[in-house]
């Protein structure tokens, strides 16, 4: 399956060691005219891209042999600073901490709306350079809400007005395991290392009032 791509810069890698899943997310890549390359394990992709930079990584988290983490270690130490794009059917808090700190570009559970997918890998192909870009938060802080996506957003206002994760999942009618999800990906996002952050960055795009705020423990 894996081929050589004209465009390595441009390309979207799919690694994952389950076959059907593999095969069904190439498609779905290819379908939106995408040039997608796809790889049943980690060593078998990284070695396909030695001396190249891919344009965007979706990476199963949980494989056998060389992990999902583990290759975005190794391209780290490569000097790869390549977009990835974590799916996982079996995700919990610390395992997405952990990828975001990584510096992982999102983290997508199994089974995945797919359209969700297409969107983040369409932000991590078109968005990597302004995101280097980026400046502080004071200074843009309007693009900087303007990079999540939909979803993001309706668990982002909730977040900086001190609504808890069981809260919003009930306003949402999702569950608390998804929120929990949200919230590292907004907070990501946003650079944000504290909640309070969060809140300060809602306040200075005017899309909240300080008054609004909910005197409440987090």
């Amino acid at each position: 399956m894996p081929g050589n791509p004209q465009s390595p810069a441009n390309t979207v890698y799919v690694v994952d060691d389950d076959a059907g899943m593999l095969e069904s997310t190439q498609w779905l890549l290819e379908s939106v005219g995408l040039e997608v390359n796809a790889y049943s394990d980690g060593r078998q992709f990284l070695d396909a891209v030695a001396g190249c930079r891919p344009g965007c990584v979706v990476l199963d988290i949980r494989m056998p042999g060389l992990g999902g983490l583990n290759v975005q270690e190794e391209l780290q130490k490569r000097d790869l600073n390549v977009p990835i794009i974590f799916i996982s059917g079996h995700a919990d808090v610390p395992i997405v901490v952990r990828a975001f700190k990584s510096g992982a570009f999102d983290f997508i559970e199994k089974p995945f709306n797919e359209q969700l997918l297409l969107d983040s890998v369409q932000q991590a192909l078109q968005g990597t350079s302004a995101a280097q870009q980026n400046s502080p938060v004071s200074d843009d802080t309007e693009a900087l809400i303007s990079t999540l996506t939909r979803r993001e957003r309706d668990v982002f206002l909730p977040l900086a007005q001190g609504y808890t994760s069981r809260e919003i999942a009930e306003q949402l009618d999702v569950s608390v395991k998804t929120i929990d999800l949200y919230r590292a990906r907004v907070m990501k996002r946003l650079g944000a290392e504290r909640l309070p952050d969060v809140t300060g960055i809602a306040i200075a795009a005017g899309l909240l009032d300080p008054v609004q705020l909910r005197n409440k423990d987090q």
